[in-house]
């Protein structure tokens, strides 16, 4: 199971994620009403560090042709999408700009979980999430029991270290923010724990 850490807003947790050995780390692009979001010249100078192997996400939420095109400036290897995602758009995206995606749906009930059919030809990778944006909510992870193995699987909503050795039957990536926060900053020694984790189950998997 892999971990996508998101939310990161400043070096130093980045290069805890880095060193840490998180696959995936994220940064809020576009959606103000987060305590995450971070501004255009911050992202692009922490997306400068080298990353060895892990993968840099930009979070977008109903991003504008605008966004796109400034953001596509940055040193990403995904656009995580939420919004009105088709074929069709993820498509024209990944082709215009040369980047993978991780389409975003959010999962009110288990009728949710299905929304992949429409989305999976072009996706990179699917995330299922809370509803909540600001807040992320827990919701049945058991209703992924019903999603094929072949689709590459992300799971995000108010996910902590009590747990994961059961999501890791079910999907192929966490996504975590929240639970690795002390007063709404990142707390170093809740990521490398969260990591250390992950990796212990990993090892016994």
């Amino acid at each position: 199971m892999k971990v996508k850490i998101c939310g990161l807003t400043d070096i130093d947790q980045l290069k805890i994620c880095i060193e840490n050995k998180a696959d995936f780390c994220g940064f809020i692009l576009n959606y103000k009403k987060s305590h995450r979001n971070i501004i255009f010249d911050k992202v692009k100078s922490l997306t400068k560090v080298k990353k060895e192997n892990t993968k840099f996400v930009g979070v977008l939420v109903n991003p504008t042709n605008e966004e796109l095109k400034k953001f596509s400036q940055i040193n990403l290897d995904y656009y995580q999408i939420y919004g009105d995602n088709t074929e069709e758009s993820i498509f024209n995206i990944k082709d215009k700009y040369k980047i993978k995606i991780i389409s975003a749906i959010q999962v009110k009930n288990r009728e949710d979980i299905l929304a992949y059919k429409k989305i999976e030809k072009n996706s990179d990778i699917i995330l299922w999430d809370s509803s909540g944006l600001e807040k992320s909510l827990a919701w049945d992870f058991s209703w992924m029991e019903s999603v094929p193995t072949n689709i590459v699987k992300m799971l995000a909503g108010n996910i902590n270290v009590n747990g994961l050795e059961k999501l890791s039957k079910l999907t192929d990536i966490v996504d975590v923010s929240g639970a690795l926060e002390t007063n709404k900053v990142k707390d170093i020694n809740k990521i490398k724990n969260f990591l250390n984790v992950v990796k212990k189950i990993n090892e016994k998997n």
